[in-house]
C-alpha cells in the first residue's frame, strides 16, 4: 500500500511537475509546470470561497449556532451580518484572478479574528460540532496565505515604490 501511495505521488509530480538538476549546487528543484499553476490556484480558490460561501447561509438565515457564536462575543445581530457581507465579498474577489490578493487579504483578517475568537472566547469546539468551523476557519486561512505570496504582487502595487524595491540594493 506505501509503495502504491509514492508511485502515486510520483506519478502526480511527473504530470504537473518537471524536476531540473543543478549540478553546481547538486540540488533538485521541482518546478511547477503553467498547468499546475492555474489548477493549483484554482483548488485554492474555490476550497476558500467555497468554505467562505457555505457559511453564509448559517449567518444570513440565523441560524441557532451563528447566532450563538455571535452572541458569545457580544455582537449579535450586526455582527453576524457584517462578517457575512464581507465574507461573500472576499469570496467574490477570490474568484475574480484580477482581484485574488485582495480577497485573499480580506479572507486572511476575517478568518484570523475567527481564529482568535475561538482560541480566546468561544473554544475550539462551539456546541460540540467536534472542532469544524475551526478547522474551516484554518483551511481558509492556509488558502489564503498561499494566494496571498502567490499573487502578492497585486498587493505591492498598492504600496508607493518610495517604501519597497523589487530589485536588490547591490553597491
Amino acid at each position: 500500500m506505501r509503495l502504491q501511495a509514492s508511485k502515486n505521488v510520483l506519478t502526480f509530480v511527473r504530470f504537473f511537475c518537471y524536476i531540473r538538476h543543478n549540478a553546481k549546487t547538486n540540488q533538485l528543484s521541482i518546478i511547477m509546470n503553467s498547468n499546475a499553476k492555474v489548477i493549483f490556484l484554482w483548488i485554492l480558490r474555490l476550497i476558500a470561497a467555497g468554505i467562505l460561501l457555505q457559511t453564509l447561509f448559517f449567518k444570513f438565515s440565523g441560524a441557532a449556532e451563528s447566532i450563538y457564536i455571535f452572541s458569545k462575543l457580544g455582537i449579535e445581530p450586526w455582527g453576524r451580518i457584517g462578517t457575512g457581507v464581507m465574507e461573500l465579498i472576499a469570496s467574490i474577489l477570490i474568484l475574480i484572478p484580477r482581484t485574488t490578493a485582495y480577497g485573499a487579504l480580506l479572507a486572511f483578517g476575517l478568518m484570523a479574528g475567527a481564529i482568535f475568537s475561538h482560541l480566546t472566547v468561544l473554544g475550539i469546539s462551539v456546541q460540540n460540532d467536534g472542532g469544524q468551523l475551526f478547522a474551516y476557519a484554518l483551511i481558509v486561512l492556509v488558502c489564503s496565505i498561499i494566494l496571498l505570496i502567490w499573487n502578492r504582487n497585486q498587493i505591492l502595487k498598492l504600496i508607493p515604490s518610495k517604501y519597497y524595491s523589487t530589485t536588490p540594493n547591490i553597491k
